[in-house]
């Protein structure tokens, strides 16, 4: 870890509450476009944030026609994103249930070669029989199954992304040579759940490895984060919550024989900020589908950007969190409130780092060895 704490911020379609599609000013339509999307990330990197976490699910959308109708795949927008907005990290989550290892591992490494080195992923479960019914291929399964097929994922595709010596690509246009076939592997992968061979038909991302992010929340997912996360998200009611979650990251590293110091993790904060901002919630409620869950769901601070700001600094004070992931209730003003209002509050307590190098290397990690090199 790069011993600095580190900000990001969720940036989804409208925003995090499930009626702010519906405020006044926001164009429904444009939350559909490629626009719409560079234009927050655009305004993220003006803050000097580490990273944008773009959201995803493959829920279907309810049926109530206040709901937002439909989401966009995030890989597909951060690979949109990536090449318009320099610096920032690029983190989109990937659902892994009912999805090919194979593709995942394409997907991201290809992300990283448009990013930059900037990318990263966060792979997620998909456990409800809605989700199931969409593939049809197989039924929901339990969280610990599900957590172990997780695993399973990241460690194949990984090794996928070492399948490729970093020196296999020759590109001897006068010999008709493009790529060494002896620095590519198979990598002859067999587990409870998937028999890969490889290799990738890819070169090796720019990072090696781009950034792992796992959500640390769950009993059931807590031997994965502590065997493959490089950042850990968390969802925390209060500070001291925050720091219980964070000292269960740090013993699930430790136990996989990994140093926690190694790994960030960060804490969900969601914000609706600045004038009125009591008022601008409840119209937010009112708008939400009926039946839609409007409860914060990890530390929420509505109203003054100076008071989240001391909150953050005795957060940090008391080791609750490596950083904070500020999740904004509505969008686009969300990012602008953020951006324009919170740091300036922070200060230089929790300063963004300028922009150079890789995401890993933001993190203050190495690039990792290619496991198939022999030295």
């Amino acid at each position: 870890m790069s011993g600095r704490l580190h900000l990001a911020v969720e940036l989804g379609a409208a925003g995090r509450h499930p009626g702010a599609w519906r405020l006044p000013g926001v164009d429904p339509d444009r939350l559909f476009a490629a626009e719409h999307h560079v234009g927050l990330v655009r305004t993220a990197a003006r803050g000097g944030l580490d990273l944008v976490a773009l959201p995803d699910s493959l829920l279907p959308p309810p049926s109530d026609p206040a709901a937002l109708p439909g989401t966009l795949d995030a890989v597909a927008i951060a690979a949109r994103v990536a090449p318009a907005v320099p610096g920032i990290g690029i983190v989109p989550t990937a659902t892994v249930t009912h999805t090919e290892p194979f593709h995942l591992s394409k997907a991201i490494a290809t992300l990283d070669f448009v990013a930059t080195g900037r990318a990263g992923w966060q792979p997620d479960v998909s456990s409800t029989r809605a989700e199931a019914d969409l593939f049809g291929r197989t039924d929901p399964a339990e969280p610990a199954a599900l957590w172990r097929e997780t695993g399973e994922v990241i460690e194949v595709v990984a090794r996928l992304w070492d399948s490729w010596e970093d020196d296999a690509e020759i590109r001897d246009a006068a010999t008709g040579r493009f790529v060494d076939r002896d620095r590519l592997h198979h990598i002859d992968f067999t587990g409870e759940f998937f028999g890969v061979k490889g290799p990738s038909i890819t070169p090796r991302p720019p990072q090696g490895h781009p950034l792992t992010v796992l959500r640390g929340d769950e009993p059931a997912a807590l031997p994965v984060v502590g065997r493959y996360a490089d950042v850990v998200r968390i969802a925390a009611d209060t500070v001291a919550g925050a720091a219980e979650a964070r000292d269960r990251v740090r013993a699930a590293v430790a136990e996989a024989g990994r140093d926690p110091d190694r790994v960030a993790v960060l804490l969900d904060v969601e914000t609706l900020l600045g004038p009125g901002a009591d008022d601008r919630l409840r119209e937010l409620d009112g708008l939400a589908p009926a039946g839609a869950d409007v409860a914060p769901s990890t530390v929420r601070h509505v109203g003054d950007p100076g008071e989240l700001a001391t909150l953050l600094r005795e957060a940090a004070e008391e080791h609750a969190a490596d950083g904070f992931v500020f999740v904004p209730l509505a969008l686009p003003s969300g990012i602008d409130e953020i951006v324009d209002e919170l740091l300036p509050a922070l200060g230089d307590a929790i300063a963004p780092a300028p922009y150079g190098g890789s995401l890993r290397e933001r993190f203050g990690l190495t690039r990792p060895v290619n496991r198939y090199v022999v030295t």
